[in-house]
């Protein structure tokens, strides 16, 4: 179990020195026992008050974080469980709504266990109210970072939890839409935590307590700063010195062991970079998609990067995700292909290949964001294609893009395997080749 520290704490533990200022409640006409009469409510309610010294179950306020100016709303689960009701709705509704006017990011500090029952079906429509919000924010281009505390469930957590943008968590916090007393009795615990949902691609980090506060404020840093000017590709690490010779050659200094990959080209463009996991419908492919924000020449670029493998529909999802982010902060994004081909096991079909590569490429077609691509090793087929940017991308000297790998297409055309390397100078598939096609605009380093 993560530490649970109060409202109030946890802002002090994030926010630049003295500069905390808190939001205004809204007024509402009180009733007896609330909305519903429920016997007692008051008296919970009042308990607890005088426990936790606040007035409801979250804590509203802007401050700077790392510098960073934002909108905080940290829960207080000593007041009833965190839980929300019509007065918690009000209070997240007005700081959304000041947040979109001071063009502010917003910073849930998430620890609930979902809506107050003596409020029964109003409480519940909170749910409806902060979803509002939430969209309101995502359509004004404005970020949104959540921190996963100990619990986070409920409502909660599938609204101001999974709803950001960007999700951290605590370690060994609780985190499901179900909490403990309500699922089911053989249920696995392991798969209520966060790191259980870092794993399942809906977060995307557990943050140590000490880093938080860098972590978070290096996240608003980088969403905070848009640009519409496109990212230039980088500079070939590889043999660059000549152009293959045959489109054999090629596909043979594509596929050498010794050619950088795409965590040799993020670490040599970004001064620092801070990666998102996870394709938020319960896949992550980390061996085989980076994706994330960094920044380059002071300004912040998105990337998604290919490392050479089968890409997983996990991959393409994430990628999707990323670009789409970026879009609407107007970042601009970089990407690097770099892979045989789109995974094609039973198992990337039974996860929906087809349709991650297709929202991939849809994403790619819509964004408004400028977005450049650099091939930087293998090229192959729709699924390298569908990482890459019409009419602005690049390519290494030591890489290719085909329509299909060469071996497949001879083994199509019922060639014999002699006349493999003869298929691919007919391909016309080496960086020069692509060139005088029109394929590509230019060989970076060229």
């Amino acid at each position: 179990m993560a530490e649970r520290l109060c409202a109030r704490e946890v802002v002090t533990a994030l926010a630049d020195d003295a500069t905390f200022a808190e939001l205004p409640a809204p007024a509402r006409q009180s009733r007896p026992d609330g909305p519903l009469a429920w016997p007692g409510y008051d008296d919970s309610r009042a308990r607890a008050a005088e426990r936790t010294g606040e007035q409801e179950s979250v804590v509203c306020g802007t401050a700077r974080v790392d510098g960073v100016r934002a909108v905080l709303i940290a829960f207080e689960f000593g007041f009833l469980g965190g839980s929300l009701g019509q007065r918690t709705g009000d209070r997240l509704e007005a700081a959304y709504a000041y947040a979109r006017e001071r063009r502010f990011p917003v910073v849930p500090l998430v620890a609930t266990g979902g809506s107050r029952m003596q409020e029964g079906m109003l409480a519940l429509t909170q749910l409806q109210r902060v979803a509002r919000q939430s969209a309101l924010t995502r359509e004004a281009g404005l970020a949104q970072v959540a921190v996963l505390r100990d619990p986070t469930t409920g409502g909660g957590w599938a609204t101001l939890g999974a709803g950001a943008d960007v999700v951290l968590a605590l370690p060994g916090a609780q985190v499901g839409f179900a909490g403990s007393r309500v699922r089911p009795a053989d249920a696995d615990p392991a798969a209520y935590t966060a790191e259980a949902q870092v794993t399942a691609g809906a977060a995307d980090a557990v943050v140590r307590p000490q880093e938080l506060r860098g972590t978070l404020g290096r996240w608003l840093r980088l969403l905070t700063c848009p640009s519409t000017t496109p990212a230039p590709p980088p500079e070939p690490l590889g043999e660059t010195s000549v152009l293959p010779v045959t489109g054999w050659d090629a596909v043979r200094r594509a596929r050498s062991p010794q050619r950088p990959r795409a965590g040799a080209y993020l670490d040599a463009y970004f001064t620092e970079r801070t990666a998102i996991g996870g394709d938020r419908c319960g896949g992550t492919d980390p061996d085989g998609m980076l994706c994330g924000f960094g920044t380059h020449e002071g300004r912040t670029v998105a990337y998604a990067a290919q490392t050479g493998t089968a890409t997983r529909p996990a991959g393409y999802r994430t990628a999707a995700r990323l670009i789409r982010l970026a879009d609407r902060l107007g970042i601009p994004v970089l990407t690097l292909v770099d892979t045989p081909g789109a995974a094609n096991d039973a198992e990337a079909e039974r996860q929906g290949a087809g349709a991650a590569i297709a929202d991939l490429f849809g994403a790619v077609a819509s964004a408004r964001t400028p977005v450049t691509t650099l091939v930087i090793g293998e090229g192959g087929s729709g699924g390298a294609l569908a990482l890459a940017a019409p009419g602005n991308t690049w390519a290494t000297p030591d890489s290719y893009f085909s329509v299909i790998a060469p071996e497949l297409a001879a083994a199509i055309l019922k060639r014999p395997p002699r006349e493999v390397e003869s298929t691919a100078d007919q391909l016309r598939i080496r960086p020069q080749d692509l060139v005088e096609l029109g394929v590509i605009r230019g060989i970076a380093g060229g």
